[in-house]
Parts: C-alpha cells; structure tokens; sequence
C-alpha cells in the first residue's frame, strides 16, 4: 500500500517536529482564520482592572490560524530538556494582558499571548516580527525567531535563551 502524500513528511520541520504536529492534528496547509479572527476579538475585548489591552497583530494571527487548538507532545527525553507538552490557545494568556506588555515594552515590540507550555507551567507568546518567547516564574525565555524554530526548541527540548541574561 502506497503512503498518502498527505502522510509524507513535510520539508519545513525537522523529522521528530514533524512528526508531533501530525499527531496533534496539524497538516501542510492547514489553516482556521475563523478560529484565529474569535480568539483575536476575545483578546481585544479583554481589559484588565487597571486597564491593560492585549495586542493583536498579523503575525499572532497566523500562527493561531495555522497551530490554534493543538496539543502537541514532543518525543522524550529531548535533547537538552524535557519537553513539556504544548497548547496552543491564546485565551491561556488572557489574564495577563499587562505581563506581555511589560515584555513587549522590555523588547521594543507588541506581544500576544500563543499558548502555554506543560500544565499553565509557563506561558507561550509571539511577537509582531514572530518571535517566539516562553514566560514561567523563573523568567522570560527566547525560544525562536519564528513559530517554526519555536515550535522546535519546544518539541526537542532545545534550551531556550534566558532574556536579560548576559
């Protein structure tokens, strides 16, 4: 029996990337604006008590339009970490409008919320160039200079680069 093309790895990810956003649902050219466009009026809807926004831009709008909704676990043990599985849902960060603003005015850049790594053990977002950065209780990490190599350093259990160290 002939593989489906569809089955066929994609030349965009690496293999083991690959391979978990097809487990989770993801497949070349997939893409929900319409679920995209409610999270993103969500988030604008939001204001928190002392007043702060959230950002939404085109960059975070793709990435939720291509990746929204998956959970997606990369292979264990990971090659610097362990990897935690990986939500995509921006309304995760929907209580901490002012924590991405106080990121983004720290980088020069708007940031929304992507979606949370492990168990809300750390909040994912995406800048309006792309990046990727990861925010728990131990700092604000650097995960990638788009959601592609983000998603990679997340699903290989890459090590992130600590913000403001250095």
């Amino acid at each position: 029996m002939e593989p489906h093309p569809s089955d066929a790895p994609s030349t965009r990810f690496p293999d083991a990337v690959d391979a978990a956003l097809r487990q989770a649902g993801w497949q070349p050219g997939r893409w929900d604006i319409r679920c995209a466009e409610q999270w993103a009026d969500a988030l604008r809807a939001h204001v928190s008590p002392a007043g702060h926004r959230h950002s939404v831009f085109p960059a975070a709008v793709e990435a939720w339009a291509e990746f929204g909704g998956l959970h997606i676990t990369g292979p264990t043990p990971g090659r610097q970490t362990a990897p935690a599985p990986v939500r995509i849902d921006p309304l995760a960060g929907l209580h901490l409008a002012r924590t991405l603003a106080d990121l983004g005015r720290a980088l020069g850049t708007e940031i929304a919320p992507l979606g949370e790594e492990g168990q809300s053990q750390a909040l994912l977002a995406i800048d309006a160039d792309g990046r990727v950065y990861s925010i728990d209780h131990t700092g604000d990490w650097y995960l990638g200079k788009d959601i592609d190599q983000g998603l990679g350093t997340l699903v290989n259990g890459l090590q992130p680069i600590r913000l403001g160290a250095g």
